[in-house]
């Protein structure tokens, strides 16, 4: 018992030895200030510098707030307390407390536990709105229909097939569908609202798809007037004149900044500087019943109706039919014929008979001509409101336009 006494007195006498060595080397000392945690020189690594201290984790009641030794010690760093994290303010010794998730590295805002953490991120993610796309635009269009006919889609004030008659959708034209119930659909398009049969409708990615296929550039003149010419280069031969608003029909975009167009059955060229280029599809067109003044006679308004009957139908170069194809001088001379007036198959020509009348005295139902380097080489119907219907191009059939689409030579009267 003795020797066993004498073994525990010499062991603690060594531990004590060693203590004292340990000490006086300084390998319990506090940090100098040269190893304190520089901001300046180590912002990205004080975990170096900071002092430990041990804790007990029996403790079931961790405590927010640092220790007085912790806060006081020069370098102090950081303590963990069951899973919170305390680090210390260098410079000034005060305490800030972060919950950490030992798991994942989550930090806790205030008053919250990791619980809420690890179960209320995806339930908050759950909760969260979905996005909603915007819809998609195609040509102007968010829920695109083209008409799917031969030569034209009527368009009724009414949905059913003695709805009154408000529009004219041509072929290939483009509206925007508002709503479609029993196979109805209520389209706008241009200054057109109404309700055509869904079954001569393209829509959907049909319609989308109808629309890459005829999707045509339109110039749109940009300037009081514009001067067309005969060639890309201002030293050609100025063929007419086009008033702003105007829209041409465009061939092509050329690399030296004009722009080549239809001018009805012709190509011709206009400054691109003065034109604003664009992808478009067809609009309908309205047959809103004209207003006309005193002494228009009930032949000339039935004229016009009779004509506007063919807007959409096709242009054929030497054709008379008013259903499978005319040009401009066989609109004209299919359209009078029926009033029992005989015209050749020729604008120049129609353009020497009839009474001369200017464009001021001009009644629905009078010619209108149009003039290339001062020869006649197109003509029009006049239907009023300072419009005419023409079959113009292979590209657009018959249709109406503004009666200054072009500047027009001259007029005549036949009624």
């Amino acid at each position: 018992m003795k020797r066993i006494n004498r073994l525990r007195y010499m062991g603690v006498m060594a531990g004590m030895g060693l203590a004292v060595v340990l000490l006086g080397n300084g390998a319990y000392a506090n940090p100098k200030e040269t190893d304190v945690y520089d901001e300046s020189t180590e912002a990205d690594s004080p975990e170096e510098d900071l002092e430990v201290e041990v804790i007990d984790f029996n403790d079931t009641e961790p405590s927010v707030e640092p220790s007085e030794e912790s806060g006081r010690a020069a370098g102090a760093g950081r303590e963990i307390e069951l899973g919170r994290m305390v680090l210390a303010n260098p410079e000034t010794g005060e305490a800030q407390t972060t919950e950490y998730d030992e798991a994942f590295g989550a930090q806790a805002q205030d008053g919250e536990t990791q619980e809420d953490i690890q179960e209320g991120e995806p339930a908050a993610q759950a909760d969260a709105e979905p996005v909603e796309e915007e819809p998609q635009n195609h040509w102007g269009y968010t829920n695109l229909g083209i008409a799917h006919v031969d030569n034209h889609l009527n368009i009724r004030q009414e949905p059913g097939e003695d709805g009154k008659l408000v529009g004219k959708l041509p072929k290939d034209a483009a509206c925007e569908i508002l709503d479609i119930e029993n196979g109805w659909a209520h389209i706008k398009s241009g200054k057109v609202e109404g309700y055509c049969s869904t079954d001569y409708l393209y829509t959907g990615s049909e319609a989308i798809r109808r629309g890459q296929e005829v999707a045509s550039m339109i110039a749109v003149v940009n300037t009081q007037t514009l001067k067309v010419r005969e060639e890309p280069n201002t030293e050609s031969v100025v063929i007419t004149l086009i008033p702003q608003e105007e829209e041409l029909e465009v061939v092509e975009v050329m690399d030296n900044g004009w722009v080549k167009f239809l001018l009805d059955d012709e190509e011709a060229y206009v400054s691109g500087e003065f034109v604003d280029v664009e992808e478009r599809l067809e609009k309908a067109v309205t047959l809103t019943e004209l207003l006309y003044g005193q002494g228009v006679s009930d032949v000339r308004v039935d004229l016009v109706q009779y004509a506007k009957q063919f807007v959409g139908n096709p242009y054929v170069w030497g054709g008379t039919s008013l259903t499978g194809g005319a040009d401009c001088s066989g609109f004209t001379l299919s359209i009078y014929k029926k009033y029992n007036v005989s015209l050749p198959h020729h604008a120049a020509s129609q353009a020497q008979m009839g009474t001369k009348v200017s464009m001021g005295e001009i009644q629905p139902g009078d010619l209108v001509f149009y003039a290339k380097n001062g020869s006649i080489n197109h003509v029009a119907i006049y239907i009023g409101n300072g419009q005419v219907i023409h079959a113009s191009s292979p590209k657009t059939g018959i249709k109406i336009s503004s009666v200054n689409y072009r500047t027009p030579a001259c007029a005549r009267r036949y009624l």
